[in-house]
């Protein structure tokens, strides 16, 4: 059977001019006429075809019916009240799913982790580092950084960063370049191949280089490892990271906070390589 259930406005102003004894503070307290309170309790009077107040020498006095019909009003009000401060409490906090790839989650995202909870306390950011995209249809994930062109359709895309390709060592072998033709002299630490490391010396003018010396390295984050270490020097691949999340959940409060970090995170870090260079 259907529920049988009067207008929300007009148990609202029943409600308001109830406690309020008075349809003057009640319009006042909804930001409405008091006429317009009056149409409402009559129309609800009338659906109900019970008399809820009595007016008697210009005042407002509630009769039983309506002493009774209020105690259930009140408390059916109050509970989607709290229903639906507890939605908007957990669209703004609690448990946020982060994907992202392994390298990116290890040298980039986790160090980074305590400002994001010291900025945001009531956000319980959980990370899974996977090598694959996430299908958000299927995963238990909120939001994912991810690299590539950006062209996900039908999902929020927000630009991160792009790395810049260059050349990187430990200072150690670092005081030992003085123009790109020392790096030969050097080994080369590569990711996957050897492809980039040719292109990038053809492009400094580096001729006839060999590139092929050098261990090949199949995760980023063990050719930045292997750099740190002075194994040799690692040159790290441009691309572009993306924030990515579904469209219907792109506006959360908790999910615009986290985007909102990264890319505050991201800008001082661009500043930061800029007042070094310059």
């Amino acid at each position: 059977m259907p529920r049988r259930l009067p207008q929300l406005n007009a148990l609202k102003a029943f409600e308001a001019a109830a406690r309020h004894v008075s349809f003057t503070r009640a319009a006042e307290e909804l930001c409405v006429t008091q006429g317009a309170v009056s149409h409402q309790v009559k129309a609800l009077e009338a659906e109900l075809g019970i008399k809820l107040f009595n007016r008697e020498r210009q005042r407002l006095i509630i009769t039983d019916a309506g002493r009774d019909y209020l105690a259930v009003v009140r408390d059916a009000l109050d509970r989607v009240a709290m229903g639906t401060e507890r939605l908007v409490q957990r669209q703004s906090s609690g448990m946020l799913t982060v994907s992202t790839s392994p390298d990116f989650a290890a040298k980039w995202l986790v160090h980074r982790l305590g400002r994001f909870a010291e900025a945001h306390p009531a956000i319980d950011l959980r990370v899974s580092a996977v090598m694959h995209h996430v299908d958000f249809a299927r995963e238990d994930v909120d939001v994912a950084v991810r690299h590539g062109d950006g062209h996900w359709p039908g999902l929020h895309v927000t630009r991160l960063c792009s790395e810049l390709l260059f050349a990187v060592c430990s200072p150690t072998l670092g005081a030992k370049l003085k123009r790109p033709k020392d790096l030969l002299k050097l080994p080369l630490l590569h990711l996957d191949d050897r492809g980039p490391w040719t292109a990038w010396l053809e492009a400094a003018g580096v001729a006839d280089a060999n590139a092929l010396h050098g261990p090949v390295l199949n995760r980023a984050s063990m050719l930045i490892d292997a750099a740190v270490d002075g194994h040799g020097v690692a040159l790290p691949l441009a691309k572009t990271y993306w924030i990515v999340c579904p469209k219907a959940t792109a506006e959360l409060p908790k999910l615009v906070a986290f985007r909102d970090w990264l890319l505050a995170q991201a800008r001082n870090d661009a500043r930061q390589l800029h007042n070094q260079n310059s």
